[in-house]
């Protein structure tokens, strides 16, 4: 008699069923050679007696291996491997093998994304999170959002107009989105200029992959956003940084280095630059324009935050002005209504829009076209103003509030410049008090941080006074502890 006990092995606190942990040993001995055609496997009660379970968990596990034709079962005589399975060569038995096939690596040639992938671990939520600048989904609209999402899921005729056109985006979204965009920042287009996205990294992605490659150069800001840096990155091309200072980007360093190797794109954030929140100014807005035209290069220019300006109007986006179809705009509903929500925009050219439409079909046929068209009824009906116009409000008030709690309590600590909009502040930490040092605490998470530069932003929209000061004086104590 074989040994059971050891090719049935039972972990109890494993989320797979018991029945099911015997039945897949039992297939994976077959499967090895140890358990052979014909096979008369032991009694229900005998092998329940043996791994110490219930007769009626051996009786299920039997049942599904017979269900799966790996078993024979002759009611009352016995029970004993299929005579179908062709005779495999017989394995050493290691009972340090993996229990579940997927509990292997994947040992053939493939490619690494990311090289620096840490093992998941369990751990509690923290006490305070300190986002990167996320709207207050409490202000959101989404219970309307919803309530027109689930209305469009019991018609005929919105259920049809769902699911037509998804790979670009709903023809409804789209109309009322150049209408939106043509409103509020002087984009003069057409629904077939734009491309709706699972968010905006995944515009600036097919971006990156119809513009870059192997050779290509593109400039990038210094510090700058990190998924975007990853995107250019994994197509081949070398990224170019170039400082950020408090005008944004620097153009007159741009310039030189277009005078010594050909760029092919320049990513830049003009409104609330991340992580810094500066805006990119007029003058350097003007001569990005020049440089785009002299040279021949892109510019795609992340919009995520425009409508939150709290001291004045905004400027208008790059895409605004007058250029000749080389800006890729790109956009996010997710930090106006709701992280979570993935619906994000493409700006560009028709013959651009269809090749990033074509490119994004490989990957996703299709956005969630009842969502999409539930949005374009808030905005179509001006509810998404209206929230604006709110949310608005309130977060200038938040900004304020924070603004007067660092300046009270943490100003021996830190330094800042009170941004002008956006949703988050940009702090640099004193020389003696190490970011890093805060993200060992395990009661505070912070979602941007940066070491080399000992700063990390503070996202202020999503926390209510109350919230952002408890999180100050959080703060305040553990840096006392420094």
């Amino acid at each position: 008699m074989l040994p059971f006990e050891h090719i049935i092995p039972i972990n109890k606190e494993s989320k797979t069923a018991v029945y099911r942990q015997i039945a897949i040993s039992v297939i994976t001995a077959i499967r090895n050679g140890v358990l052979k055609p014909d096979y008369h496997l032991p009694g229900t009660r005998e092998l329940s007696k043996t791994l110490g379970v219930h007769r009626k968990t051996v009786i299920a596990a039997y049942d599904e291996l017979h269900a799966q034709d790996w078993i024979t079962i002759i009611p009352r005589k016995y029970t004993a491997v299929s005579n179908r399975i062709p005779i495999l060569r017989p394995q050493q038995w290691n009972p340090e093998n993996p229990l579940f096939s997927y509990e292997n690596n994947f040992n053939l040639p493939f490619k690494i994304i990311d090289q620096k992938i840490e093992k998941p671990h369990t751990v509690l939520l923290p006490e305070i999170v300190i986002d990167d600048g996320h709207p207050d989904v409490r202000l959101s609209p989404i219970d309307d959002l919803l309530k027109t999402y689930r209305s469009y899921t019991s018609k005929r005729h919105t259920i049809k107009n769902a699911n037509i056109g998804t790979e670009q985006g709903t023809i409804r979204l789209r109309k009322e989105l150049a209408q939106y965009l043509s409103e509020t920042r002087g984009l003069n287009i057409r629904s077939e200029n734009l491309l709706i996205t699972h968010g905006a990294q995944m515009s600036i992605y097919l971006a990156a992959q119809l513009i870059l490659g192997p050779g290509s150069n593109i400039i990038v800001g210094s510090p700058n956003y990190p998924a975007a840096n990853a995107a250019f990155e994994q197509t081949g091309a070398t990224l170019t940084e170039v400082p950020i200072d408090e005008n944004g980007i620097d153009t007159e360093t741009i310039e030189l280095i277009c005078r010594k190797k050909k760029i092919n794109a320049v990513y830049v954030i003009p409104h609330h630059h991340y992580p810094t929140t500066v805006t990119l100014s007029a003058a350097r807005r003007m001569k990005l324009h020049e440089l785009s035209a002299a040279y021949s290069f892109a510019i795609i220019e992340d919009d995520y935050d425009y409508d939150y300006h709290y001291t004045s109007s905004p400027y208008l986006p790059l895409a605004g002005s007058s250029h000749q179809g080389n800006i890729i705009y790109t956009g996010s509903f997710s930090k106006i209504l709701d992280p979570s929500l993935r619906i994000g925009f493409m700006v560009a050219p028709k013959n651009f829009i269809d090749q990033c439409t074509a490119l994004r079909k490989i990957i996703d046929v299709g956005g969630d076209g009842y969502m999409q068209n539930a949005l374009a009824f808030l905005i179509r009906e001006g509810e998404l103003k209206r929230h604006l116009k709110k949310a608005k409000k309130i977060y200038h008030q938040r900004r304020d509030f924070l603004d007067i709690l660092l300046k009270e309590k943490l100003s021996r600590y830190i330094s800042y410049v009170r941004p002008s909009g956006g949703m988050a502040f940009w702090i640099q930490l004193s020389s003696e008090y190490p970011v890093h040092r805060l993200l060992e605490i395990p009661q505070l998470k912070i979602l941007r941080a940066d070491e080399k530069l000992n700063a990390f932003r503070f996202g202020f929209a999503s926390m209510d006074e109350k919230e952002l000061e408890k999180t100050v004086d959080f703060l305040k104590a553990a840096l006392d502890r420094f």
